[in-house]
């Protein structure tokens, strides 16, 4: 780990697009898009050294130092999770999980809010802005990385249900909330140019109104899978469902859900379903 960098830079490091240290003022060139991000906004720069500390080695964490820096950040990292005080100048800790909780580019991010306030008034008022937790200071530094490694546990376990029930499948979504309202357009959009092979993740970007570092955190977050995973798995679901319907010839649906390989098109649709397409 590199040393810290005396209090005096701290300031000028909310400028960049990451901060992994006091020591660091941007992202490594083999930064990981797959990482779990971690961002902790507090105004206390002793505060976010101690969470820093409890959490780097699991997670890879970037800081702001208050909540409209917060936002920033959070829209440029898309982390995985966000902790963040209440109490902070610009945009405070209630008004950051507000703008975030209702932004399409980052409403699927567990917030864990932290303050000195105990009062009940004080946790519905950090709930009903979307907080999936709270936390009184001072906490204990291991009760902070359970409430993190579950909320991140259940992220993991949603992202596996989407999978596991089909909930990815074409045209089978139920725009209720603002994640779903995301997926929804996402998969109308893959829906949309499915038997293009040319397809790319650069166009699926555009048509998001995301860049792709940004949608590839986002659908990963989400689905745990890259945006080209997903562009292949809802083309093979569809492919499985003209096969199940008797829609066509193998061959015929192969070219018409994108796929001109036919070799190819066999070998991922086994991988995925255990069965060769001639035998689905």
């Amino acid at each position: 780990m590199a040393p810290s960098a005396p209090q005096h830079q701290t300031a000028s490091l909310y400028h960049q697009p990451y901060v992994e240290s006091e020591a660091n003022t941007s992202p490594s060139p083999d930064f990981d898009e797959d990482a779990t991000v971690v961002l902790v906004v507090d105004d206390h720069p002793d505060v976010r050294r101690y969470i820093r500390g409890h959490l780097q080695s699991d997670y890879r964490i970037v800081e702001a130092d208050n909540g409209r820096e917060g936002v920033r950040v959070a829209l440029e990292a898309i982390p995985d999770l966000v902790i963040s005080d209440v109490m902070m100048p610009k945009l405070d800790g209630y008004e950051l999980c507000e703008t975030l909780k209702t932004d399409e580019k980052t409403s699927h991010i567990p917030v864990i809010l932290l303050t000195a306030r105990a009062g009940e008034e004080d946790k519905l008022t950090g709930l009903d802005t979307g907080a999936d937790d709270y936390l009184v200071k001072p906490f204990n530094a291991k009760e902070l990385q359970a409430r993190v490694r579950n909320l991140i546990e259940q992220r993991r376990k949603l992202r596996q249900r989407f999978v596991r029930e089909g909930m990815l499948k074409p045209r089978e979504i139920d725009a209720q909330s603002l994640d779903d309202l995301f997926l929804q357009k996402l998969m109308s959009n893959i829906e949309e140019r499915m038997a293009d092979e040319n397809f790319s993740v650069e166009e699926l970007s555009q048509k998001m109104n995301m860049g792709p570092r940004h949608l590839h955190r986002k659908v990963r977050a989400m689905t745990n899978k890259s945006p080209v995973e997903l562009i292949r798995l809802v083309r093979l679901q569809r492919a499985r469902q003209l096969l199940e319907q008797n829609a066509g010839t193998v061959s015929e649906i192969a070219y018409q859900v994108g796929f001109s390989n036919l070799s190819y098109f066999a070998r991922m649709f086994k991988q995925e379903f255990s069965k060769l397409p001639s035998e689905w």
